[in-house]
């Protein structure tokens, strides 16, 4: 091979491992003064649900009762607090099932604060209120999802990467859950995959 060759070869080769690095994944949003952290959980198996590392399943039609396949973090006090998550409904036989919470663990007022729900078909919303945040829970597409909490001030809500829900928020104690869950109004059966779940505070 020529001396010529030789160096186009070589830039050839430089390209195809500049090409092979893999983009950067995506980071908080709001960026600036974040500090990264690792928070316990438990898992909460109930009724029909089942979890299996980041695979949540309800593996029931059942429209009663408490059906539920979640991961419950550590309590939080104060501050902000920001979560971040990957999910993909794999299977939806049901609707109305909640994702992600934001649980409001203040005595004489603990219960689920916040709840990001899917209905069948895709529509992503805030089960308290109702509104609709995306349509972009459909079965097969990969999601992500942020919630940033000042504790005391906002909760807001983003979808890939996106702004998409704001609520006042109470002082006191509060902790996030994700997973599979039957809200109220819904029933399954479901099965949600998470991934590339990050948390941070400020």
């Amino acid at each position: 091979m020529s001396g010529k060759h030789r160096v186009i070869a070589a830039a050839s080769a430089a390209c195809g491992l500049l090409l092979a690095v893999p983009t950067a994944a995506h980071a908080e949003v709001e960026p600036g003064g974040w500090t990264s952290e690792s928070p316990s959980y438990k898992v909460q198996e109930r009724g029909c649900g089942q979890v299996d590392g980041l695979t949540f399943t309800l593996t029931c039609s059942t429209a009663d009762g408490d059906q539920r396949a979640e991961r419950r973090y550590d309590t939080y006090t104060g501050g902000t607090r920001q979560f971040e998550g990957y999910f993909k409904v794999t299977s939806m036989g049901g609707t109305r099932i909640s994702l992600k919470q934001t649980f409001n663990d203040t005595d004489g007022s603990a219960g689920p604060y916040f709840m990001l729900a899917v209905e069948r078909g895709g529509r992503l919303y805030a089960v308290h209120g109702g509104d609709t945040l995306s349509n972009a829970g459909t079965v097969g597409a990969t999601v992500r999802v942020n919630t940033v909490h000042q504790v005391g001030k906002e909760h807001r809500t983003y979808i890939n990467g996106s702004l998409k829900h704001t609520v006042d928020s109470p002082g006191g104690s509060f902790y996030d859950k994700f997973g599979a869950y039957r809200t109220s109004s819904g029933n399954g059966p479901a099965t949600v995959v998470w991934s590339n779940v990050k948390f941070w505070r400020k």
